[in-house]
């Protein structure tokens, strides 16, 4: 394509413009999107398959350039990287809602590349990589069923915002993300304060009304730009199926009904090897009439896909349970010795082990990107080892998959933890799946939930997790509470839903079909609700609420806020008031701009040592005050006395007795402890001092003593 073409639209109150034909031309489709002053670059490709694969390779990148923000990426080389965790979320978030829209049985390999070029500080650019996805797909020749639309909504005072800024998420109780096509919601991924079912449900169909809008907007472009439909013709059906659906699908059903997944699969495989063993007893690969053993396993494959959905239509689910059923659910805590808190979370065949550690302030972690760099004190750790599915597979780092389910579980559990003002700590918590069945994320929820009650962090409320999938055939279709994987793998949704009694805090949806309305949305989250609710109640009975203390392995963090104009007092010159007050105390003090200051330690003594010298360092002094003081230098005028670190006041010749005093030296001596009242801070901030006060509130006096040593005197010149 060589003409450019663009069409234009407000959205929210700011300019969206899509414009194809200007740039990339050699690739199979590509698209300049603009929202604001952000804007980001798509472009789609496509090739021949790969000989043998048999599934659709799809491969989303999102890249965020620091450039794009005017800036530089940090550290030594100056250039970025292998992808971050926001980049790899974003990348999930957009192949979830396009890779439904192909064919099921397109093979060819198919690449989305998604750069933003720039990004104004206002408008956050990941929600736009769904519709730039989009577009840069339907203008390409593939057979891509869409077009679809991302939209972002946020909710303050509740009232539902459209694509909020950068600063009005930091206020919103919401932070909804959902794609969907003119007809309907094909991908959901939210996070909110413990929203009511209702209000979520309400918050998507707003959403919805913007994707219709968008998704006009594509059309037009494509009609603009004449893009002619692309014919796709489907592969002849397999020359296998018929077949084995006629000898084998009554094996089948008998093999899949098995309460266990061992030996379900076991028992199906056993069938599979059998119809192999028939029609290929050799080592040969293909007979005579050109039908291949590729062919005969694929059939196979769709013969078992028929089979369980015809099953669970028909009311019978895999592991015997009813639709709305929960498997067996089993909690235990304090599993580990020394970590702060651990809990093991098992339901049905999925199990969670988690582990907690509280940190300091300087366990955080570092956040940067196109925005300001953050620190985040709460973060999970997701693990997924291949045992836990028996298999063996090459030991890697966190993969996509392990990344996005530890994000989600996260997400989930953060509305309810304490602020950060009145539970200073760090906290990580790491979830291994030692046996996965269906829905390990959701078990991650509930296990951390469990974990941290343990730890003893006072979260707000406890948070469990449950998914409910869908099979649609037509009209027809059944909901089931908590999937197993062969549900998951066989069936057609995986709605992910995680909250408190009092609504969601969680919510993520993956579908294999083109869509699902309203009426779906609505039933999935009051089964989920019910089905959380039957959790929460057998969670709590493990624990009913957070432990009053934390463990004695914990450290022990207080803090304090000072005025900003003190921190340097606290320092000290190169930092040597700091270093002392650590150092006699074993404490760790992180100071930071605003003047709030963090003591932790190993135990409470340590932390209040510290704190009674950065008060002693910072108090602001108070006039009638009476504070003890040492005498730091002698003037004629009067003498010097340091009643607070750093901080000296003047006690006048007049202000040291009730009685007359000849020289200053007489009453006090350098390094002299006294007590002093403070009589007065003038504008300049210094201060006057009285001894001869503290005498007169303590009914003491020294004039005798005074005149004593006087008379002392006198008689000692009249004996010489």
């Amino acid at each position: 394509m060589s003409k450019k073409v663009q069409v234009s639209k407000e959205i929210a109150g700011r300019t969206l413009t899509l414009t194809t034909g200007q740039l990339a031309k050699q690739a199979s489709g590509s698209i300049l999107l603009q929202y604001g002053d952000t804007s980001l670059f798509i472009a789609s490709q496509t090739g021949p398959s790969r000989p043998g694969t048999d599934f659709f390779p799809l491969t989303i990148d999102y890249r965020e350039r620091f450039a794009a923000a005017g800036k530089f990426p940090g550290g030594f080389l100056k250039r970025e990287g292998r992808p971050t965790q926001r980049e790899i979320l974003t990348c999930r978030l957009t192949d979830r809602p396009l890779r439904p829209l192909f064919p099921k049985t397109f093979r060819d390999e198919v690449q989305v590349m998604i750069n933003v070029m720039s990004c104004d500080g206002e408008n956050d650019p990941d929600v736009w990589a769904i519709t730039g996805g989009s577009a840069a797909l339907g203008v390409a020749p593939l057979p891509f069923q869409g077009p679809i639309a991302g939209v972002r909504v946020g909710m303050i005072d509740d009232e539902f915002i459209l694509f909020p800024t950068v600063e009005q998420m930091k206020e919103s109780d919401l932070d909804l993300v959902m794609a969907g096509s003119k007809e309907s919601v094909l991908m959901i991924e939210g996070f909110g304060d413990q929203i009511p079912e209702d209000q979520m449900v309400d918050a998507l169909m707003f959403g919805h009304e913007a994707v219709i809008e968008i998704c006009k907007m594509q059309s037009e472009l494509f009609k603009k730009a004449n893009i002619e439909p692309f014919e796709y013709e489907a592969p002849a059906e397999n020359p296998w199926l018929s077949t084995v659906e006629k000898e084998f699908s009554g094996k089948i059903k008998e093999a899949r009904q098995n309460t266990k997944k061992v030996e379900r699969s076991a028992a199906t495989k056993a069938v599979r090897d059998a119809a192999i063993e028939k029609y290929f007893p050799g080592e040969e690969t293909e007979l005579e009439d050109g039908r291949t053993l590729a062919d005969l396993k694929e059939a196979f494959y769709q013969t078992d896909l028929k089979v369980c959905r015809s099953l669970t239509m028909s009311g019978k689910r895999l592991d015997g349970r009813g639709t709305d059923e929960l498997r067996q659910i089993d909690c235990e805590v304090d599993l580990l010795p020394v970590v702060h808190g651990s809990a093991l979370f098992t339901r049905g065949e999925t199990q969670s082990l988690a582990t907690v550690v509280l940190g300091t302030v300087r366990d955080e972690q570092r956040v940067d990107g196109l925005f300001d760099e953050i620190n985040q004190s709460f973060y999970l750790h997701y693990n997924f080892p291949s045992f836990s599915v028996g298999e063996c597979r090459p030991i890697r780092g966190p993969g996509r998959r392990e990344i996005g389910h530890g994000a989600l579980a996260e997400r989930s559990v953060a509305p309810v933890l304490p602020k950060k003002e009145a539970f200073p700590y760090t906290i990580r918590i790491i979830s291994d799946i030692l046996e996965s069945n269906g829905s390990s994320s959701m078990a991650s929820v509930c296990s951390a939930t469990l974990g941290l009650m343990a730890a003893g962090v006072p979260i707000s409320q406890p948070v469990a997790g449950i998914s409910v999938g869908v099979i649609k055939e037509g009209d027809d279709y059944v909901l089931l509470t908590d999937i197993i994987g062969d549900e998951d793998h066989f069936g057609d949704m995986d709605f992910k839903v995680a909250g408190s009694q009092k609504g969601i805090t969680g919510i993520q949806l993956d579908l294999k079909i083109d869509g699902i309305n309203e009426e779906i949305i609505r039933k999935t989250l009051e089964q989920a609700k019910i089905a959380r609710r039957e959790l929460l109640r057998t969670m709590l009975s493990t624990i009913r609420r957070p432990r009053p203390e934390l463990p004695d392995s914990a450290p022990r963090i207080v803090t304090t806020k000072i005025n900003p104009e003190k921190i340097g007092l606290v320092i000290g010159p190169s930092g040597k008031t700091i270093r002392a007050i650590q150092e006699s105390t074993g404490a760790q003090i992180d100071i930071v701009d605003d003047g709030t200051i963090t003591i932790s330690g190993d135990n409470k003594e340590v932390c209040s040592g510290a704190l009674a010298h950065i008060e002693a360092l910072t108090e602001e002094i108070k006039v009638g005050r009476i504070y003890s003081g040492t005498v730091s230098s002698i003037k004629d005028f009067g003498a010097f006395v340091e009643i607070a670190p750093g901080k000296d006041g003047l006690l006048h010749i007049s202000e040291l007795s009730d009685g007359f005093v000849k020289s200053v030296a007489d009453v006090v001596k350098v390094g002299e402890a006294i007590d002093v009242k403070v009589i007065a801070v003038d504008d300049q901030n210094r201060v006057k001092l009285s001894r001869k006060a503290v005498l007169a509130e303590q009914g003491l006096t020294d004039s005798e003593d005074e005149s004593d040593d006087d008379d002392d005197d006198d008689y000692d010149g009249e004996e010489e």
